[in-house]
């Protein structure tokens, strides 16, 4: 039970750690950028590393729930009711690039469950909150997903995660499930994407085999706001099948 918590404290933590790592990734743009990895469709920077020390230090200070984070994996907290999820950079070809299209991303779950949720675009200053049952909020004002009613008529964000299948079968699959949608969005950050949903920026957004810490926070947002999220597991470690929208939409 979570009848002892207090989340709105919990969620003002998730804010500091992330107001902190936005300063930080803001100041670090005008320098010359470290690739740490780069394999495939991924591309790892050193910053990403730099915010996630940022983020787990202020997490680990202020409470002792586990942490989940991209790059350093599980850090086992004392506390089990709650784990933190953390993506110390979402967008991070973007933010590489200076494509103002990328975000800190820190939910808080309850097993498989989304609690409450951080979303931070520090090139806009916009923080999206939302604990799950009481309502988000885009920089203290509440938010709410769209009302649109049908596809034709709705915006979706969707995405091509690392480890996509590019077959030519699976693309056509894709173009299939897109083409019923008025407009089509692929921003690059699924949590900014969850977020726009959240804020009624977009209506509905979709992506598979994204990971959780991609998520994580903007599927609390989305279900914070009054949206609809089904998640499933794709089968391998910490993927996720993703859909969000508004409940017009979803149903």
């Amino acid at each position: 039970m979570l009848s002892d918590i207090d989340l709105s404290n919990l969620l003002l933590i998730a804010k500091e750690a992330a107001l902190q790592a936005g300063k930080f990734l803001l100041e670090s743009k005008s320098n010359i950028l470290q690739v740490d990895s780069e394999a495939g469709k991924d591309i790892k920077i050193r910053s990403d590393m730099e915010s996630e020390a940022i983020i787990l230090d202020h997490l680990k200070r202020e409470s002792e729930f586990s942490i989940l984070s991209e790059e350093s994996g599980m850090f086992e907290g004392k506390d089990h009711r709650l784990i933190w999820i953390v993506d110390p950079l979402d967008g991070s070809l973007n933010y590489f690039r200076g494509i103002p299209l990328c975000c800190i991303s820190i939910g808080l779950w309850q097993e498989d469950k989304p609690v409450a949720g951080i979303v931070y675009d520090f090139n806009r200053t916009e923080i999206f909150a939302g604990i799950d049952g009481e309502g988000a909020w885009l920089n203290g004002e509440r938010i709410a997903v769209s009302s649109i009613p049908d596809k034709e008529k709705a915006a979706l964000c969707t995405g091509f995660p690392a480890n996509t299948d590019f077959s030519t079968e699976s693309l056509m699959a894709f173009v299939q499930k897109v083409r019923e949608y008025k407009k089509v969005r692929l921003l690059g950050s699924a949590a900014l994407s969850l977020a726009y949903v959240a804020a009624g920026r977009a209506d509905a957004y979709m992506e598979n085999d994204i990971m959780l810490w991609d998520v994580a926070a903007g599927i609390a947002l989305v279900k914070a706001s009054g949206g609809l999220v089904h998640y499933t597991s794709t089968g391998r470690e910490n993927a996720f099948r993703v859909q969000a929208s508004n409940r017009s939409l979803a149903s």
